[in-house]
């Protein structure tokens, strides 16, 4: 077996063991499921916006796409729903320390212990997900406007509205997607710690471990999917 063989393999029983501890220990403030029940390369995650912030009551869909070397590789991750927020980047994709190869930048003013190893798993990189939506790392920004927004409001102690104004109309634009998808968005802090059950899946998890699981899942494909949330670069359009 070739050695890119046996990486695929890894991670395939890496997202397998990850996928039902997920399933059967929840993630508060998460939904879980696979985009495709035959790929275990690509999940879609569902945010649900934490209590007394900002971004309470919002419905946050985004893409984790997973590399055939994980967990050696840290997976992407990809806003489906607008997120205007300084640490992602217009076409949604999220820059977070955690989920950079740990290579030695001191360019990019993180430590390599800061970034991605092997060690850390889906769990660490949701639970840092939260943590930067309400606390967002200003110093490099993957959104200029979105950061100066931010400073902004913080430092006026909430008198400058511009930032608070655009996420709460993203969250009340996501409320409309979470009512499509049938979700209850959990807006107590009560609510928000039970952990609901995730979805039934058809999934059987011990198929993922057939040799003939098909690795060549389109790597190439281009991620670029349109998506009408996206069609305004400017995250701030006028105010319905």
């Amino acid at each position: 077996m070739s050695g890119s063989s046996t990486s695929s393999t890894g991670a395939v029983r890496a997202l397998q063991l990850e996928y039902k501890s997920i399933h059967e220990e929840p993630i508060e403030g998460f939904r879980v499921r696979l985009l495709n029940d035959d790929n275990l390369f690509d999940w879609e995650v569902a945010i649900f916006g934490p209590p007394e912030t900002l971004y309470q009551g919002g419905y946050f869909k985004a893409h984790m796409r997973f590399p055939h070397d994980y967990p050696y590789s840290p997976p992407t991750v990809r806003f489906q729903t607008k997120v205007f927020h300084p640490n992602v980047y217009e076409n949604g994709d999220l820059c977070i320390s955690i989920l950079h190869p740990p290579i030695d930048d001191p360019q990019s003013g993180e430590l390599p212990c800061e970034r991605w190893n092997p060690t850390q798993n889906i769990r660490t990189i949701l639970l840092s997900v939260v943590s930067l939506l309400n606390e967002p790392n200003t110093s490099s920004p993957a959104n200029v406007d979105a950061s100066v927004m931010y400073r902004r409001w913080k430092e006026s102690k909430g008198k400058d509205k511009e930032y608070e104004n655009i996420i709460k109309k993203q969250v009340n634009i996501s409320k409309l997607e979470a009512e499509k998808d049938g979700v209850i968005v959990p807006t107590t802090l009560e609510d928000y710690v039970v952990k609901a059950k995730p979805p039934e899946s058809n999934l059987e998890l011990t198929d993922f471990y057939d040799d003939d699981y098909d690795l060549d899942n389109d790597e190439d494909e281009d991620e670029d999917t349109p998506n009408e949330l996206y069609d305004d670069d400017s995250g701030n359009g006028d105010e319905s």
